[in-house]
């Protein structure tokens, strides 16, 4: 199969390409804008696999997708603007690349006939809950422009199989870690900082709660509704492996020898949700297993990731609005 992968040279969608030609026969398509979150480094390992080849481009684009994606069978479509403290900033990109994007390529992969379209989104879209997982039919209450937009672009990949009969499924994964995350993001943030000697911010109270899912697992979750999944369906993807953000830091700061005189107390980010949690059964069913390994070893493994890798996130420092 030939893939065609949007975002692929960004955190999640680097690691999907890189578990797809470890694990399969199939080719892959990267396009990618190489905008502030992309970059090539993130591929380098696999620059020279003949069943890899790279586009720049623009998912809004059309005439550049409609180029790009002629001869795929798939598209995994992961390009999105995703980071929640930079849609407060500056809502409307996210509104162009996620619902804008989002329907050039389904209009595209519609005329272009591909077998199937995997629509990657995220938890947020269901916005907060007390007690208990949201399901895959739970109304949407997204909080923040980042989680409207993405809430958007699920609306608009599941009309495209409502009115169109496009072959495409969604799916909605709960917070990732790993190698390669941008390091704005909570965790490589958190770990790039205190190595640097700084200290870190912990919003409010500390006690929002994320359900926290290596980014290896959530790639083997996708790869498996591309390949089993039902058309017009929604498929969660969590690790059943909830933490404030509190106990999180604590975490990181032990795995980088600092204490709790690293840490600033912050005002409370805007519209912050207080805890996410899906039920995962329906990805299951299709035979995904969850986590493979221990939180403590595959946060441990992604904190030596950083402390190794300052060839890898330090060109990138500059271009993070967060410190």
């Amino acid at each position: 199969m030939k893939l065609f992968v949007t975002g692929g040279a960004g955190f999640i969608g680097s690691n999907y390409v890189r578990h797809v030609l470890a694990n399969t026969d199939d080719s892959v398509t990267v396009f990618d804008a190489l905008t502030y979150a992309g970059n090539l480094a993130n591929l380098a390992d696999i620059a020279d696999d003949p069943r890899y080849r790279f586009v720049h481009g623009d998912i809004c684009d059309r005439d550049v997708v409609t180029a790009a994606m002629a001869g795929h069978d798939a598209v995994v479509h992961f390009a999105a603007e995703s980071h929640v403290d930079r849609s407060i900033l500056g809502p409307d990109v996210f509104v162009r690349t996620n619902c804008t994007g989002t329907n050039v390529i389904c209009d595209v992969a519609r005329q272009t006939e591909v077998e199937a379209v995997v629509h990657i989104s995220t938890d947020e879209v269901y916005g907060s809950i007390d007690v208990g997982s949201f399901l895959e039919g739970d109304p949407l209450d997204p909080r923040s422009p980042y989680s409207a937009a993405k809430a958007g672009s699920d609306l608009i990949a599941l009309s495209y199989h409502s009115t169109f009969d496009l072959p495409v499924r969604v799916t909605r994964s709960s917070n990732q870690f790993g190698p390669y995350q941008f390091p704005e993001k909570l965790i490589p943030y958190f770990a790039t900082t205190l190595m640097q000697g700084g200290n870190v911010p912990l919003y409010g109270d500390g006690l929002n709660v994320r359900d926290w899912l290596y980014v290896a697992d959530n790639c083997v979750a996708v790869d498996l509704v591309l390949r089993q999944g039902t058309s017009g369906e929604i498929y969660n993807i969590g690790a059943d492996n909830e933490r404030t953000n509190r106990e999180l830091t604590d975490r990181v700061l032990a795995l980088l020898g600092k204490d709790e005189s690293s840490v600033d107390y912050v005002e409370d980010r805007l519209g912050h949700d207080r805890r996410y949690s899906v039920n995962c059964d329906k990805v299951r069913a299709l035979g995904w297993e969850g986590p493979t390994r221990p939180f403590a070893d595959t946060l441990a493994d992604t904190i030596a990731f950083y402390v190794d890798r300052p060839d890898w996130w330090q060109p990138l420092l500059q271009r993070v609005k967060n410190r």
